[in-house]
Order: C-alpha cells, then structure tokens, then sequence
C-alpha cells in the first residue's frame, strides 16, 4: 500500500502600490516559472513564520503579514498533493541582494501581466494566480484562524 504524504506549504501575496512581488524561478525547463514566495514548511515551525521566512529567504524583503487566505489543496500532475497555507501581506523593508539559489529574480507585477504570465504557462501552478484574486477580492481571512502553539 502507497503511503499518502501531502506537502505542507506556505505562500504570501505581498502588494505594493498596485503591483504584486513574485518570484522568478529557473526549473530546467524552456521557461522560468513565476511564483509568490513561497516554500516548505520546516519541522517544528509555526506556519506564520515559515511564511516570513520564505519571503525573506527568497526576496530579500521583510513583509507584514495581515490576514490569511486560506489553506489551498493542489493536487500535482505528477501525482504529489500540496496544502498551501497562503497570507496576504505588505512590503516593509528590503533586507537586501541575496536571494535563495534557484531564484532567479524578483519582479513587482501588476495583475494583468500576472495574467498575461498565465496565459504563456509561466505560472508555478493555478493557486499563484487564484490567491492574488481572492487576496483582491477581499477573500481574508483575520489570523486568529489559526491555532497553533
């Protein structure tokens, strides 16, 4: 019998002025793919700070998280299933150059060409595009929701 071991990570739709931070990752394959920061959550971490963390490991930018979306359950074409706990935050202070290896670059985009991203495939997955609609919706949840220790 196949053991079942979903991944459990965390994203952050951080807005600025209209325009949204993502991620640009090289993946090996024809195209960089564009992602919110986003990433694993590590043993034993609160799911708020493996939030923090990932956006500052992979942007260089310290954010304040807000609210939160919401845990968004993806399900891989390979066959992998994620429970992406995702926030809604805003941009405080740039820490910085270093970014995590594989990210490429860092970009400020605005819905449409986030859309237009999507359209070419560009897209890490369906939830990169659906967070920043729900986040623009109003779709939040307050961080009270979460319990944890």
């Amino acid at each position: 019998m196949m053991r079942w071991t979903p991944h459990v990570t965390v994203a952050t739709v951080v807005e600025r002025a209209g325009r949204f931070l993502m991620v640009e990752e090289g993946r090996g394959g024809p195209h960089t793919l564009f992602n919110q920061p986003a990433g694993h959550l590590e043993p034993g971490e609160r799911i708020q700070d493996g939030a923090l963390r990932e956006v500052a490991e992979e942007t260089a930018w310290r954010v304040g998280i807000t609210d939160y979306l919401g845990m968004y359950v993806y399900h891989a074409p390979d066959g992998q299933t994620f429970h992406s706990h995702a926030f809604f935050g805003m941009a405080l202070a740039h820490l910085g150059n270093e970014l995590d290896p594989g990210i490429l670059d860092i970009h400020w985009l605005t819905l449409e060409e986030v859309e237009e991203l999507d359209r070419q495939g560009r897209l890490r997955s369906p939830l990169v595009l659906r967070r920043i609609r729900d986040a623009l919706a109003g779709k939040t949840y307050p961080m009270e929701v979460l319990h944890e220790r």
